[in-house]
């Protein structure tokens, strides 16, 4: 077929063509009143409803309209979270660092000076511990009869192992530390406090109501009131019998807020006495040990 006839074919049968065309393109959708509304207001140029809104806002207006209603992911969450855990934890060690220092910081020049000689005071008896550890051993290596040098060490270490297991009585100077609790209101942590102070500052031997404190003493509050050590009862006036240094343990009973201090807002009466002799004649009896044995040959 020519050209010609092409456009003659064409030409004879628009409405072929046209109706065609109609039936591949979708039908058209009949605009809303409001979207005509709309496009008329667009083709004048003049601004539509929400364009009116926006700019009759203020700034404050439109930054609280973008901040709330809040927008947040699952991760923006887990990270606020994270980040008040974190704040809160550092809060409470603030709080509690203050807490711990606040004694110390409201406390005079004289107890400072005092506190400090007391660890000068610690640093020196573990020097001369040291040092008397290293003379034994010169001693036995020089020693012309090494067998008898040993026996009287041995024999000298089983009497402090017997003073600080309770197994033998001892003497020596140190203080009487009388706790007199009138309202009941004095616990078995707060003797336990007085205790641990004690043994801080280089007490060798303690004796409570005649029952002898050794490193596994336990002490624990009664149901009727009072308090049981190792399991007997004491009652008030609760008497420590002290060995060791008085220069040392009387002061750091009285450290500001330390055991007296402590035990006197519990409206209860404490004494502190030192003493050139003090005995301490409670004993324990020797355990053996279920399973521990010597490793030595």
């Amino acid at each position: 077929m020519s050209d010609n006839d092409k456009s003659d074919a064409s030409g004879k049968h628009p409405e072929t063509g046209e109706k065609r065309l109609r039936e591949e393109l979708p039908e058209e959708v009949a605009a809303t009143p409001a979207q005509a509304s709309e496009a008329q207001a667009l083709d004048a140029g003049a601004p539509v409803a929400g364009e009116e809104t926006e700019r009759s806002l203020t700034g404050r207006q439109r930054l609280g309209k973008g901040l709330w209603p809040p927008r947040v992911t699952r991760a923006q969450l887990i990270v606020a979270l994270l980040l008040f855990g974190l704040g809160f934890g550092l809060a409470v060690q603030v709080a509690s660092t203050s807490d711990n220092d606040g004694a110390l910081r409201g406390a005079r020049q004289e107890d400072l000076v005092r506190i400090l000689d007391e660890l000068d005071d610690r640093t020196q008896r573990l020097e001369d511990e040291k040092q008397g550890l290293e003379d034994q051993r010169t001693e036995l290596e020089n020693s012309s009869d090494q067998a008898e040098e040993a026996r009287k060490q041995t024999v000298e270490k089983e009497r402090q192992l017997g003073i600080l297991a309770g197994t033998v009585a001892a003497q020596g100077p140190g203080i009487t530390l009388t706790i007199k609790d009138t309202k009941g209101t004095v616990e078995a942590d707060m003797l336990l406090d007085a205790i641990q102070e004690l043994r801080a500052a280089g007490a060798e031997a303690i004796q409570v109501n005649g029952v002898r404190v050794v490193a596994g003493t336990f002490l624990a509050d009664e149901d009727g009131g009072g308090v049981s050590v190792d399991g007997n009862k004491i009652d008030t006036p609760y008497r420590f019998k002290v060995i060791g240094k008085p220069q040392d343990l009387e002061p750091a009973l009285n450290i500001p807020g330390g055991v007296v201090q402590t035990l006197e807002k519990e409206q209860a009466t404490v004494t502190v006495e030192r003493a050139d002799k003090i005995i301490v004649d409670a004993l324990r009896a020797a355990k053996q040990p279920d399973y521990a044995r010597s490793s030595s040959q």
